[in-house]
């Protein structure tokens, strides 16, 4: 069997690991390990050297420092209640609005998306406030679960996105750029949600009823806003504006970002050791997850790679003669179908070394194709049968919501997603003018 044969036997046989119900980060590194040592001539030594030096390299990205940082700010947001107040203060200023409960959601969610980065804690943070609140008016049951889980994924795309970090460790794009660029696209989401969300309850009134037992003075809801919404925004102007502006590298600012989530804790007066103790615990799960995918897919790409199963598959997609945009939707389709199986680290560990020589033949620009790989990857949170997010809600939801319910709901969100991603290929400045605009015309 020659190497390209191995190589792509090798990428199936993943997808056969598992449906058979494999770990992803295990089953990576079991076939690297396999594949090298059958297509390296049976030598164990040289495989298992190479795999180590992977991952030393892994070890020594300064950048990933960022990701357990990023993920320990939070746990800590979350412990101090903040998504609790962004949801009340929306809440009440949307509440006696048809709809207005699901577009406080989305509002809500894209404001904690903010400062938190990780799509669970945004998703069960908010859900678990906005469940009982939703179901309490009779919106409907699909439209809830659709709401919270697309709600919940805003923060792997809007930074301080975990996602945009590895990105940049992968491809070394400057983690700066890929913040300037993924905040448009993740707020043009979060705008077609809301328009899809007023819109259905419009045209259908009884799946958004307007509340009718809640009066608040405009002073009120001012204070409330003032208290709520006005700190995580200084937040996020602090710890953004500290990487675009060239003040701090990503890993500072997101050391600078855990700072002001504690004082944002004190502010609150939510501070307790147990709940720094139940942070760092947290973030360990979280970041060992992460890493032990990180090293698995490192030796699953380095295999994979070796063997030229990234030359043939990029000579086939170029081999196609397709015109570079119907290319460039083979690709986005890969990924999504990708999505259905595979979480985003797994995903973009495989494509990225396959499409990125793939892209620069094309002559795309690399910031440009960064994001919208990483809106595309939205979506593998959202897609049956593995996506995340499903599970996140399925988690908190009570029992008259059911999984149905919750496949039934995201589907539309689906579709908006598909709608901004396109959206965003057509016009490609909506990406391309924030970086530019920062960084100079060279971006990308």
């Amino acid at each position: 069997m020659n190497p390209e044969t191995l190589a792509i036997t090798m990428f199936f046989t993943l997808f056969v690991a598992l449906l058979l119900g494999h770990p992803l980060a295990f089953s990576l590194g079991m076939l690297a390990v396999i594949f090298g040592v059958i297509g390296w001539g049976g030598s164990l030594d040289a495989i298992l050297g190479l795999l180590a030096n992977r991952a030393y390299g892994v070890m020594e990205e300064y950048v990933l420092v960022a990701v357990p940082l990023f993920i320990f700010m939070a746990q800590i947001l979350d412990a101090s209640g903040i998504a609790a107040r962004l949801f009340e203060t929306m809440h009440i200023v949307m509440g006696r609005i048809r709809g207005g409960l699901g577009v406080a959601v989305i509002l809500a969610s894209t404001v904690f998306a903010a400062t938190a980065g990780v799509v669970g804690a945004t998703e069960v943070s908010i859900g678990l406030l906005a469940i009982p609140a939703l179901m309490k008016v009779r919106y409907n049951i699909p439209l809830i679960a659709g709401t919270i889980c697309a709600g919940g994924t805003l923060g792997i795309l809007i930074p301080p996105s975990i996602m945009l970090v590895v990105y940049g460790s992968l491809t070394q794009i400057s983690v700066g750029w890929l913040y300037a660029a993924a905040f448009a696209p993740g707020l043009l989401l979060a705008g077609l949600y809301v328009i899809y969300i007023a819109v259905i309850c419009m045209v259908k009134p009884d799946y958004g009823p307007a509340e009718t037992d809640s009066e608040h003075g405009f002073t009120e809801k001012l204070n409330m806003f003032a208290v709520s919404i006005v700190p995580p925004l200084v937040l996020v102007f602090v710890v953004m504006g500290s990487i675009i502006g060239g003040v701090a590298t990503p890993t500072e600012a997101a050391g600078l970002g855990c700072v002001g989530a504690i004082l944002l804790a004190l502010l609150y007066r939510k501070f307790s050791w147990k709940s720094i103790k139940d942070a760092c615990w947290s973030t360990t799960l979280t970041t060992s997850m992460i890493m032990t995918l990180f090293l698995g897919g490192n030796a699953f790409q380095a295999v994979f790679m070796g063997l030229g199963g990234g030359d043939a598959i990029a000579g086939f997609l170029l081999g196609t003669q397709l015109n570079p945009i119907a290319l460039l939707f083979v690709m986005m389709g890969i990924v999504f179908f990708l999505g259905c199986f595979l979480d985003w680290l797994g995903i973009l560990l495989i494509v990225t070394p396959i499409f990125i020589p793939v892209t620069q033949e094309l002559g795309f620009n690399q910031l440009w194709f960064a994001t919208i790989i990483c809106m595309n990857l939205q979506m593998a949170f959202l897609t049956p049968p593995f996506g995340y997010s499903l599970f996140y809600l399925r988690g908190i939801a009570p029992p008259e919501m059911t999984i149905y319910h919750i496949y039934k709901g995201v589907v539309p969100f689906v579709i908006l997603q598909w709608i901004g991603l396109i959206i965003c290929i057509i016009w490609p400045e909506i990406i391309m003018w924030a970086p530019r605009a920062f960084f100079g015309a060279s971006v990308g």
